[in-house]
């Protein structure tokens, strides 16, 4: 006789929705003076800023808040080589474009190997100062480790005034951890954060990927998230 194995629940994969607002952000010390930078109402020195961390650290995070505040475009450093509709590179007239405004260009080490997009990057930093308008780069690392293989883009990324966030403590990995539940509508038993934060590697893709193997294991055992639950990943995880 085949032993009873009990019923597992169907799953689906969908997205957790990242809550971008600033209420949702957290300040710890290890962000606060990043935070008071990306809502600080003087310009920034030269018109442009690099905000840097580690992944998960809340980069595009901020940049949204900035983009709310500010009214600016958001757009992945990838983009600016990607094809259109019309199978046509981003051109001259659509830098023009962009550069009417306040602009936030995500992840630029991500184009250390593609000219085309540092030169759209380069045109891109050149016409949105000149138009008085304020730049917003983000990369985990300062600038003097992006490598990018334009000099001239190189020089201006490493002119800019650069702020970082840091690794979290305690209070701000709990925070964290709690904001990642909530964005996937999960509520944990009141025993699962404190013990994830003393039992976790400490850092913010961890987190994320910790919230994500809840989440599902969760949903297919039909059970909530408890203790003993996180204890197993932990567990499995070593």
């Amino acid at each position: 006789m085949t032993p009873h194995q009990p019923p597992q629940q169907l799953s689906f994969d969908l997205p957790a929705k990242p809550a971008l607002g600033r209420d949702d952000f957290f300040v710890s010390p290890g962000n606060a003076v990043a935070v008071a930078t990306i809502e600080a109402s003087t310009p920034w020195p030269g018109g442009k800023l690099v905000l840097c961390g580690p992944a998960g650290s809340g980069k595009t995070h901020l940049t949204h808040v900035w983009a709310g505040q500010s009214g600016a475009t958001v757009l992945s450093a990838v983009d600016l080589a990607a094809k259109n509709q019309t199978t046509k590179n981003l051109a001259g007239a659509d830098i023009a474009t962009l550069a009417q405004g306040p602009v936030a260009i995500e992840d630029v080490p991500q184009i250390a190997a593609n000219p085309e997009a540092q030169t759209a990057l380069f045109h891109l930093h050149n016409l949105v100062l000149a138009e008085g308008h304020a730049l917003l780069l983000t990369g985990r690392a300062t600038p003097a480790h992006w490598h990018l293989g334009l000099p001239d883009l190189q020089s201006r990324m490493m002119g800019a005034h650069v702020v970082s966030l840091a690794p979290p403590d305690d209070a701000l990995l709990a925070a964290v951890l709690a904001k990642l539940f909530n964005d996937r509508q999960i509520t944990p038993k009141p025993d699962v954060i404190p013990y994830l934060v003393a039992q976790m590697e400490r850092s913010f893709e961890a987190a994320a990927a910790i919230v994500e193997h809840l989440d599902h294991a969760a949903l297919a055992e039909a059970r909530t998230v408890s203790r003993p639950l996180a204890a197993r990943l932990i567990a499995d995880q070593a």
